[in-house]
């Protein structure tokens, strides 16, 4: 087979080629100056010979550098480019017809060289750089052969040579890399850590097959994903951990046992108040608050195990901090641990007063003076406001019952837990509805009875027959009476004494408004402080007649209806006296 661009005798093409014949690109169309089938541009230089585009020689010219070159299908070819001594930049590759092919990268800036321009198809000013013969396309590499009078040159001697081109036949254009800002490397976006490898510094210290990330730097990709991945790893074993402990404690609450302390305590006492109606939770709320146990769980608990634990009763306990829960229990069951202050019924305020100065350990006479200066702001309902010659306006709402009352309280806090107290058993009884229904002016003169009849009744039995005489006798146009109530209580109240052997002298010979010896009808105000009983006496008299009482034992009662049987009962009991 005919090898082409050997030599400068050489035909390029085959004669009966009908691009090369008469009727062909090269003499038709470029004598015409017509433009190409092909696309390509009309000869330039019609008047000249048909050069050898191969790369020969004809002449002694280089007739592959005297003007524009083109390829078989007319298409023109980047002109190379020398540098300063006349070597290409770039050596050309051979096809295997013995054509130049350059890389693109020279054939985009194939420009003319400073003092090396072109003119008219042949070499302007400057040195002429040899010209090569076209490559052996035997050669695998393609490579030129050197220029005449010169040695062959050695083209791997430069960095530019290494590595060899590939052969024409298997050299292939490669794709223009895309710039991106993400590198996924050679574990295909897999990182590092992930893909088992080190952190990617190992290859970028090797000479070779490394490679590293293009744009911001493949170190710094893989430092913020390797925090990327331990703040991924710290949020799942934080979540981990979380439902750990969420669960320990589901379990704890469900099936484990409540916190508690052991022992009765570490010996440092504390106050704890108990609210009245408060239940197992809210008392173990309190305890928990003040140290006394661990939990409320464990209080409870220890609460319903115990047959009497829902009698602990409200008030003021002293107990101990860190007690057990069952220690707990038991000490709020018993008496000596309670700080109460407990009113008896019947009670007078000028008691109650000394009963807190005690309890509250302060001194003599300091409840009473808060109590005389405080009265308007302990909480006193409207109707007992502003009544006309009240000895005591608290008198009667010191309700007797047991408050939590211990050492460092102030008296008035106590003062209005009991006048709260009063007022909410007043208003549950109904004492306002119901003062008209028994002729009296308000609720205020049904409180003074009920005081009278807990003063005057020796028992329980007795409070609802002592409310019926007050009414009878308080009747207008009573022929027992005349409208006096002549009680001793109310006598004894004001001079703050409770005798029983009073002179009727002493009793009638007194003007004061309480002395209902000296005054008709119901005293200025309450005498003492009654409780549940005698307020429901009050409230549902008896309805037999009764109009005179006395105690012949101090224990009992008995009840006369006439003047002349209650006189028989007075000369026994003086009979009784004198024996």
């Amino acid at each position: 087979m005919t090898e082409y661009g050997r030599g400068p005798g050489s035909e390029p093409w085959h004669p009966e080629d009908p691009l090369y014949g008469d009727g062909g690109w090269g003499g038709q169309q470029a004598q015409s100056g017509q433009q190409s089938p092909y696309g390509g541009q009309p000869q330039h230089y019609p008047q000249q010979p048909q050069q050898n585009q191969y790369g020969g020689w004809d002449d002694g010219g280089q007739g592959g550098y005297g003007g524009q070159q083109y390829d078989q299908y007319g298409r023109p070819l980047p002109e190379p480019q020398y540098d300063q001594y006349g070597q290409p930049l770039s050596a050309p590759q051979h096809d295997q017809y013995g054509q130049q092919q350059y890389d693109q990268q020279y054939a985009a800036q194939a420009q003319p060289q400073q003092g090396q321009g072109y003119d008219d198809g042949g070499w302007g000013s400057g040195a002429h750089p040899h010209a090569q013969y076209p490559g052996d396309p035997s050669d695998p590499y393609g490579q030129q052969g050197a220029a005449y009078g010169a040695e062959q040159p050695d083209f791997y001697g430069t960095p530019e040579a290494y590595p060899p081109p590939e052969p024409p036949g298997r050299r292939r254009a490669e794709p223009e890399p895309r710039d991106t800002d993400w590198d996924p490397g050679p574990d295909e976006g897999e990182h590092a850590f992930f893909a088992g490898g080190d952190d990617g510094d190992a290859e970028d210290d090797k000479g070779g097959g490394g490679r590293k990330g293009r744009g911001r730097g493949g170190k710094q990709k893989k430092g913020r994903s390797g925090i990327a991945c331990l703040v991924v790893c710290l949020v799942l074993g934080g979540g981990v951990a979380g439902v750990g402990y969420f669960g320990f404690q589901f379990y704890q609450d469900r099936f484990g046992a409540a916190p508690d302390y052991a022992g009765d305590g570490n010996g440092q006492k504390v106050t704890v108040t108990v609210p009245k109606g408060a239940g197992g939770a809210t008392i173990g709320q309190e305890l928990k608050r003040q140290g006394v146990v661990k939990s409320v769980d464990a209080f409870v608990s220890a609460q319903q195990s115990n047959p009497e634990g829902k009698s602990i009763q409200d008030g003021v306990y002293t107990l101990q901090k860190e007690m057990s829960a069952a220690s707990a229990v038991q000490m709020l069951l018993d008496p000596k641990s309670r700080s109460n202050l407990i009113i008896a019924e019947g009670s007078r305020n000028v008691q109650v007063y000394q009963k807190i100065d005690e309890q509250l350990g302060l001194k003599k006479g300091t409840t009473a003076g808060v109590a005389k200066s405080q009265w308007k702001n302990l909480g006193l309902p409207a109707w007992a406001m502003n009544h006309k010659n009240v000895k005591d306006p608290l008198e009667g709402f010191l309700y007797p019952s047991s408050y939590g009352a211990a050492k460092g309280q102030k008296p008035e806090d106590v003062l209005r837990q009991m006048v709260a107290r009063a007022s909410e058993k007043y208003q549950d009884l109904g004492l306002e509805e119901q003062a008209a229904s028994l002729g009296l002016e308000g609720p205020w003169q049904l409180l003074t009875v009920a005081s009278l009849a807990q003063a005057e009744g020796t028992s329980h039995d007795d409070f609802r027959r002592m409310a019926e005489v007050v009414y009878n006798r308080l009747k207008p146009g009573n022929e027992q009476t005349n409208g006096m109530l002549e009680f001793d209580s109310t006598y004894n109240y004001v001079k703050n004494q409770s005798k029983l052997d009073l002179s009727l002298s002493e009793l009638r010979n007194y003007d004061n408004p309480y002395n209902t010896y000296y005054y008709k009808g119901l005293p200025p105000g309450p005498i003492g402080n009654p409780g549940e009983e005698a307020l429901k006496g009050a409230l549902a008299p008896t309805s037999d007649g009764w109009y005179y009482f006395i105690s012949l034992d101090g224990k009992t009662s008995e009840f006369t209806k006439t003047n002349e049987d209650h006189q028989k009962l007075v000369d026994k009991w003086n009979a009784s006296r004198k024996n």
